[in-house]
Order: structure tokens, then C-alpha cells, then sequence
């Protein structure tokens, strides 16, 4: 796991400028002078906007094959229907890996390329989902896109078969796609799910253990397994499809796992700071679950009283927690520099993401959609 340590992930010195982003290194958002730079969020709203009406017709009907006792679970969990089974106007998500896949095999192989990858791409979506439906039985998350979480609805029983069926059903779609990169793509969404495994068995084992007993590098390891590793896999399930050279795909692998990384980074950040009304869950649910997250973690090894104060404050019961007691917690995290941290480092995450792309699409106007992309998922409002 040390490869995942560099001069910017060493344990924070309290306050993050000592972690911050490298000389030459700007934060995303500065990096627009002197040439093209990400695109701003309407374009990425437009190419997530796309992605849906591409993905959604195919995902629907990979979803009505299955037997309806999932079949009912799964569609309540996109938002497709109420608990009863009565049409609901839902989010289903985003859609940013399957906006990975499509977005990737467009700017490698254009719109052909593009349209051959919907199956690819709905297939990344299905395992994004098989994951969510787990993640909430195992974390006991209680709301998901404003509205209970399907084992709360179903139990726990019903919730994990059904990600057991979507998980079976990405694989099935591309095993019977005909387009020749579909073996390739197959091999690799499996290998990526099996990484997907050994991140959430990381992330579960983590938690049994004492607030001084995580390191840095084995958690940003373990975050890179769970969310970096799909966003690799729709990246390069799309350079595969527009037939792209292995060292193209690697790359876009290499891209989606930065930004992905990225990505939990800011995740985290949200899950302490964010809003209610944004992320539709409760202020600090994070903390009030005691979850060893990014943010924390550099917070606890940081060293200082406040480090001290936030590892007692873990150290002690949690379960009739106050307002006042998360606000607490989440004030020893910022003190203790692990906010300024994941934000710089969320910064440095996506400067590599860019170099990596760089190598697989060189030019600019081909490599916007994707960075637009990249830009949006660390853009996201706490």
C-alpha cells in the first residue's frame, strides 16, 4: 500500500498547508489560463443529460428481465417506483460512470464508438448500484437520494439479492454483447468487482478497529478499491470499445482512478460539512457513524490536542449523540487540519487525473468532455 503515499499524503501538520498542493500544482479551477481547461458545470450537466437518455431505455430493460420479487426492489432503488409498486418520478442517479464509458469511447473513437458502448455503459451502471444496494444494508444507511434506503423498505435479505442480480446482470450483458471488445470488457468489470470487494472488506475492518489504530496510506488505498476502481473500469471499458491501444487504456484507467479518488475525497468532506438538503442525509452522519473516512483519518494522525481531542471524542459512545456533540467532532476534524487536507488533496488528485488523460487524448477539444466530467464530481456544493 505505499505506493499510494507521496510528499502530499504525509500526515497533516494541523492545519493542511504543509499537506497542500505541490509547487505548480493549482487547484482545478485556476487552471484555465494559457489554454483550454475543464469545461464549466452546464457542459457537464449537458453530457450527464445525454448519457441518461442513452443509458436509461437499455437500463430499464435490463432491469424488467429480472423476477419480479428484484425486479420490484431494484426499480424502488432507481426511483422508478414507489414501495408498492406505483410509478415514482425519482432521481436514479447522476449517471457519472456511465457518462465515463460513453464519454471516454467518444473522445478515442468518436460517435460511433459512443454509440456502440450503451451496453458497456449500463453495465458499469448496474454494478455502481449493486454496490449501493449492499453498502447501505452493511452501513446501515438509513436515506439514499432523499428517501429510504431499500433494506429499510424491503430488509436485508431482499436488498442484497437484488445487488446480487444486478451485479450478475452487468456481467450477462456484456458476456452476450456481440462488439468484439465486449470479452475484454467482461474480464475487467469482474477483476474491478472483486477490487470493489476487497475495498468495502478494508473499509468494514477499519471500523472494528481503535480511533489510533488506522494509517493514512491503507485508507487511501482501501478508497482508491472502492470508488477510484469503477470510475477506472467505465474509463477504460470505454477506451476499449473504441478499440484503443492498451497503453490508451491504461491511462484512462489511470485517469478515472485519480479523479475518483478525488472524488471520495470530496465525498468525505460532504459526508462531515454537507447539507441536508444537498446530500439527503443527517448533518455528520458520518461522524455520528464513527466512519474512519479521509477527512478523519489525516485529522487522527496529524498529531496536537486537537488530533487528541478528536480521537477521544471517537474513542467514546455515540449513540444518543447530540447537535451540538457532531458539531463538536466535526470542529476537533477542521482544527485538526483533516478538511484543508482532503481539499488540497482532492486538488492534487485531479492535476494527476489530468496528466494521465493527457497521455491517452492529447488534444484539448477531444479531452474536454472527460475533464468536464472530472471537474464536476470535485465540484459538488458542501
Amino acid at each position: 500500500m505505499g505506493e499510494f503515499m507521496t510528499q502530499t499524503q504525509q500526515r497533516p501538520a494541523g492545519a493542511g498547508p504543509s499537506t497542500g498542493v505541490p509547487e505548480g500544482r493549482r487547484p482545478i479551477a485556476t487552471q484555465r489560463d494559457g489554454g483550454p481547461g475543464p469545461l464549466d458545470g452546464p457542459e457537464a450537466a449537458v453530457i450527464l443529460e445525454r448519457a441518461r437518455a442513452s443509458v436509461e431505455p437499455e437500463l430499464r430493460a435490463a432491469v424488467a428481465s429480472l423476477p419480479a420479487s428484484m425486479r420490484r426492489v431494484v426499480r424502488y432503488h432507481f426511483g422508478w417506483e414507489h414501495p408498492d409498486g406505483s410509478p415514482a418520478t425519482g432521481s436514479a442517479g447522476k449517471a457519472i460512470r456511465p457518462a465515463l464509458v460513453l464519454t471516454a469511447a467518444g473522445a478515442l473513437g468518436g460517435p460511433a464508438a459512443r454509440t456502440a458502448a450503451v451496453r458497456a455503459a449500463v453495465a458499469v451502471e448496474l454494478v455502481h448500484n449493486f454496490t449501493l444496494l449492499h453498502d447501505d444494508v452493511m452501513d446501515r444507511d438509513a436515506t439514499r437520494r432523499h428517501r429510504p434506503t431499500a433494506w429499510t423498505v424491503f430488509g436485508d435479505a431482499d436488498a442484497i439479492l437484488a445487488g446480487d442480480a444486478l451485479q450478475a446482470l452487468a456481467l450477462r450483458l456484456l458476456a452476450e454483447d456481440p462488439h468484439p471488445a465486449s470479452s475484454a470488457a467482461v474480464a475487467r468489470l469482474a477483476t474491478c468487482v472483486v477490487e470493489l470487494c476487497a475495498g468495502q472488506h478494508a473499509d468494514t475492518e477499519m471500523e472494528r478497529r481503535g480511533p489510533g489504530e488506522v494509517g493514512l496510506d491503507e485508507v487511501l488505498a482501501m478508497a482508491e478499491a472502492k470508488t477510484g476502481a469503477l470510475l477506472g473500469c467505465a474509463c477504460a471499458l470505454g477506451a476499449l470499445y473504441a478499440g484503443a491501444a492498451d497503453d490508451d487504456v491504461a491511462a484512462l484507467d489511470a485517469f478515472g482512478r485519480e479523479a475518483g479518488l478525488a472524488f471520495q475525497l470530496i465525498d468525505d468532506v460532504i459526508g462531515i460539512w454537507g447539507d441536508p438538503s444537498h446530500t439527503g442525509k443527517p448533518a455528520g452522519a458520518d461522524l455520528t457513524a464513527r466512519k474512519k473516512s479521509l477527512p478523519v483519518v489525516a485529522a487522527l494522525t496529524s498529531g496536537g490536542p486537537a488530533a487528541a481531542e478528536l480521537a477521544a471524542l471517537y474513542a467514546s459512545p455515540h449513540d444518543k449523540e447530540s447537535e451540538e456533540d457532531i458539531a463538536r467532532t466535526a470542529l476537533a476534524v477542521e482544527r485538526a487540519g483533516g478538511r484543508d487536507w482532503a481539499q488540497a488533496q482532492a486538488a492534487d488528485r485531479m492535476a494527476r487525473a489530468m496528466q494521465e488523460l493527457a497521455r491517452a487524448v492529447p488534444d484539448p477539444e477531444e479531452a474536454g468532455g472527460l475533464l468536464a466530467l472530472a471537474e464536476f464530481v470535485t465540484r459538488r456544493s458542501t
